[in-house]
């Protein structure tokens, strides 16, 4: 059996603007086991990056309980969840999220030298990497020398550099053209294949349906989990 990756029972966020409270999640039960690609689609408002925050440990759960790996991380303080971000997280971003005065090697290490490793371990890592998205001649570029497509492929390579157990992805197509898009996708699709647990935000239909489930929110709450049936 697969081992489950994310569980989330009875999660809701609610947050307090003035005398007003919105709800951001109501009472979201869900499982994600290793190895799935889940796409969360909706329409805007509709709760899609606060769970990505909470799923991502960068926000906790107002109530319920949030398991990422077998722990229960809900209520672990902020220097414990950075902890597990740093160790069991990686994170592609829409806008990349690049150091500009670091090249394409050095931005690929930075998640390593908040985890002290020495400086000959993290440049081999940073290198399989930079060759396994295809940037293996582009290591001492800056990123203002990259196009929009290669400098995701650096995010994505440093968000691997730690071997996460989650990789959690928003929008990582939005500021990219339609070609571009598709080689960024045909890399997740590489990534699933390997085995890696992803879950990514889109608006897109068509990227959803490259992943095996589509969930489907709608103003905080789940509305639709399917799965596709192209794998």
């Amino acid at each position: 059996m697969a081992r489950n990756i994310v569980t989330l029972q009875g999660v809701t966020k609610t947050y307090r603007m003035g005398d007003t409270i919105l709800h951001a999640l109501h009472d979201l039960n869900l499982e994600i086991d290793e190895g799935e690609y889940v796409a969360i689609m909706g329409p805007s408002g509709c709760g899609k990056s606060t769970l990505l925050n909470v799923r991502g440990c960068l926000d906790r759960p107002s109530q319920g309980m949030y398991s990422l790996g077998g722990q229960d991380v809900s209520t672990l303080n902020d220097d414990a969840l950075s902890e597990i971000r740093g160790a069991r997280l990686g994170f592609i971003f829409q806008s990349y999220n690049l150091i500009q005065q670091l090249n394409v090697l050095e931005n690929i290490q930075v998640p390593l030298y908040y985890q002290g490793r020495n400086a000959h371990e993290s440049r081999s890592i940073a290198l399989k990497l930079a060759e396994r998205v295809g940037l293996g001649q582009r290591i001492h570029h800056k990123p203002m020398e990259l196009s929009g497509g290669q400098q995701q492929r650096v995010g994505i390579a440093r968000a691997l550099v730690n071997d996460p157990i989650l990789l959690l992805a928003d929008e990582p197509t939005g500021n990219l053209d339609s070609a571009s898009g598709v080689e960024i996708l045909e890399l997740f699709d590489e990534l699933r294949r390997n085995g890696k647990t992803i879950i990514m935000v889109t608006h897109d239909p068509d990227i959803g349906l490259r992943a095996d489930r589509i969930v489907r929110l709608r103003d905080g709450c789940l509305e639709e989990d399917v799965r596709n049936v192209h794998h």
